[in-house]
């Protein structure tokens, strides 16, 4: 008996060893398993830029723990994460990841894997985290996703992925879906949430830039703890969904902009959208912009959340004032009410929402003046009320705005000047006060403005006196528009301090002068726009030489000289040269300049030469012999008795009633015996006997023929 306890003692430790040694047999097999997995999944990338990989290729222990981004379990040292974002991989997605099957966190996100996602990938029991977002992966979620019934996060967004979602990604019996982004994809069809599925315990989701379609699905309301809803850029439809969103009283950022979305009572009431909203106290971004929203601000508005920080309810068709109640919203930072048809006038009470940063209330319908309260919000630094019926002058009271960098005012009513003390807004990089009525100088305050480093468009007013030699302080700004004024003297040369300068509009203006060389050395000027001024002289060689100008335009100006279609003015066409008469050159639609023959010219100096020098020769020989034959028949006379010489006397008294013209007054009455002056064969050229002198000028040029024609201004038409 004893004997035989014994053996069932040895036979019991024979089955433990045994079973320890195969313990250890298949752990080695798990271990050995995962390395394995890891290398496959390695050789499917083709880029590793970051030398992530350098300690996989070079170690010799089958160990894998201590591999760049692997992290296991301690006990087991089974592979429980792999962890390689933004590592700027390059290549696919190994379905081999699908034998780490102990993984619980599986992140590739941020780096350029392309091709579909592994429906392998779906057999991971333990995976509770899966991100592949910021990558190039295309095609369909696959189905067995919705599988990974212990995920709490899943994020799939910016990729290449289309097609319908999976309904098994929101209806898989999962009740621990926490985190849902399949956002900046190019998904289709409806959202996958019927009455069916529960996700209680969904925090976050994230659908927004697809192409969804259809209601938002009723079922959403069971999601209570919603803390972020964005569903901004679809084709979601509907009205606004105040049943759904009034159940989430912990929802912090509702974003529906840019879908097709409206409201109540066939588009015209928004109250009860804003009524469900009012249990929200955590709300901090509410976003509607681009619905095509109809109705009024309604006074509730007011009542909403105190921690609201951004308000957008921009391109949709808001009627109505702006309701004053609104400045109770006193921690919004962002105000967005352009684009619609809001009318009345701004209210004053906007000064009490005293963090506000931003405020765009262009492109509407406002009207009367700027308030001067506006300058009391010490934080705004975005100010922009442009396309709306606004009159009255700009406030001075901007001044007193620290952090002011964008005025937009363009396109209103305005009028008065430019108050000098905007220079104090020593932080504004831009100030549009353009498509007004304001008058005046160009205050040097304003023109000295250094912070500017986007533009200044101070353009379509009634703007005159000289440019401001204090624009050359403006070293950061890339456009200045100063076009369609009453603005005049010269460009001054100092604009060349404009190093950052890509963009100078100063047409439509009384600038006369040359155009400064230094403008075309602007080392960044990509556009010149100077036409319909009085600028004079030649273009000078600095703009054809410059390296970025694209576009130029120096139409109706008083422009004159020889212009090449070389270096910038290569892909220039004649339209930039429109109606200055005085330039010729190559470009296409432009006068050819005229050569000068210099050859004819020596000829008919020459010959001019020798007709000056020959005519007083033959005069004077002329004379002699005429004088000869008249002392010869002189002495016929005496010795004939006198007769002949009383003839004589009386030819001479009929010569005397005709004037005589001297050598030089002839000189002085054809220029130098110029061929301008020589007509035919006239006074001259009888006595020289050059009969075929008109020959010889009509082989010349003529002189008008040498020099560009002149416009006449006032008779339009050739000189």
């Amino acid at each position: 008996m004893g004997f035989c306890k014994f053996s069932m003692f040895c036979f019991l430790c024979l089955v433990i060893v045994l079973l320890g040694v195969h313990g250890e047999e298949n752990a080695h097999d798990l271990l050995m398993n995962d390395r394995a997995s890891l290398l496959a999944f390695m050789k499917g990338v083709v880029s590793d830029p970051g030398g992530v990989f350098e300690n996989w290729k070079n170690s010799s222990d089958f160990h894998v723990c201590n591999w760049s981004g692997v992290k296991c379990n301690n006990a087991s040292e089974r592979v429980t994460e792999l962890l390689l974002n933004a590592t700027f991989l390059r290549g696919t997605i190994s379905p081999a990841l699908a034998n780490l099957s102990s993984l619980t966190v599986l992140d590739l996100s941020g780096n350029f894997f392309h091709g579909h996602i592994p429906k392998e990938l779906g057999s991971l029991s333990h995976l509770r985290q899966l991100s592949l977002s910021w990558n190039l992966l295309e095609g369909k979620i696959p189905y067995e996703l919705g599988f990974l019934q212990n995920m709490i996060y899943l994020d799939l967004g910016s990729n290449r992925l289309d097609g319908e979602i999976p309904e098994s990604i929101f209806c898989n019996g999962s009740f621990s879906l926490q985190y849902i982004d399949l956002s900046n994809n190019s998904f289709s069809g409806q959202i996958p949430l019927n009455n069916e599925c529960v996700l209680t315990e969904l925090r976050f989701l994230l659908l927004w830039s697809n192409k969804l379609v259809g209601r938002v699905p009723r079922a959403l309301s069971n999601s209570t703890h919603l803390e972020w809803l964005d569903l901004e850029s679809n084709m979601l439809s509907g009205e606004l969904p105040s049943e759904i969103v009034g159940e989430m009283p912990v929802l912090q950022i509702l974003a529906l902009s840019y879908n097709d979305f409206v409201s109540h009572d066939g588009n015209t009431n928004l109250e009860p959208f804003f009524s469900s909203l009012a249990n929200s106290s955590n709300l901090q971004e509410l976003e509607l912009a681009g619905n095509n929203l109809g109705g009024e601000l309604p006074y509730i508005i007011g009542d909403l959340s105190t921690n609201l920080v951004q308000l957008h309810l921009e391109e949709n068709l808001i009627y109505g004032s702006i309701p004053p109640h609104i400045s109770n919203l006193v921690n919004l930072t962002l105000l967005n009410l352009s684009s619609n048809l809001i009318n009345g006038s701004i209210p004053p009470k906007l000064c009490r929402m005293g963090m506000l940063e931003r405020v765009y209330l262009s492109n509407n319908s406002l009207s009367g003046e700027i308030p001067s309260a506006l300058g009391d919000i010490l934080h705004l630094g975005l100010l922009d009320l442009s396309r709306n019926k606004l009159s009255g002058s700009i406030p001075d009271s901007f001044a007193n705005l620290p952090q002011l960098r964008r005025l937009l005012l363009y396109g209103n009513q305005l009028s008065g000047t430019i108050p000098p003390s905007l220079g104090e807004c020593v932080n504004l990089e831009i100030l549009d006060l353009s498509h007004n009525k304001i008058s005046g100088d160009i205050p040097s305050e304003v023109a000295g403005l250094r912070s500017l480093k986007l533009y200044l468009n101070l353009s379509s007013n009634h703007l005159f006196g000289h440019l401001p030699l204090e624009l050359s302080k403006m070293d950061m700004v890339l456009a200045i528009d100063l076009s369609s004024n009453n603005l005049s003297g010269t460009i001054p040369p100092q604009l060349k301090s404009c190093i950052a300068l890509e963009n100078l509009n100063l047409s439509h203006n009384s600038l006369g002068g040359t155009l400064p060389f230094s403008v075309g050395q602007l080392p960044y000027l990509r556009e010149l726009d100077l036409s319909s001024n009085q600028l004079i002289g030649e273009i000078p060689q600095s703009l054809q030489v410059s390296p970025t100008l694209k576009h130029l335009n120096l139409s109706f100006n008083k422009f004159s000289g020889n212009v090449f279609n070389k270096g910038a003015f290569a892909s220039i066409t004649m339209d930039s040269f429109l109606g200055n008469y005085g330039l010729c050159g190559s470009i296409k639609g432009m006068p050819k300049c005229r050569k000068r023959h210099s050859h004819h010219l020596v000829i008919l100096s020459i010959l001019l030469s020798l007709f000056a020098t020959a005519t007083p020769i033959f005069c004077i020989f002329g004379y002699r012999l005429v004088l000869r034959s008249k002392i010869r028949r002189r002495q016929l006379a005496v010795f004939n008795g006198g007769e002949d010489l009383k003839d004589e006397e009386q030819d001479q008294r009929k010569e005397l009633n005709y004037p005589r013209v001297s050598y030089r007054q002839l000189l002085e009455a054809t220029g130098g015996f110029s061929a301008s002056s020589l007509i035919g064969s006239g006074i001259g050229c009888e006595v020289a006997g050059w009969g075929n002198f008109q020959e010889l000028q009509e082989r010349m040029p003529s002189p008008k023929e040498d020099k560009a024609p002149e416009f006449d201004k006032d008779h339009h038409n050739l000189q």
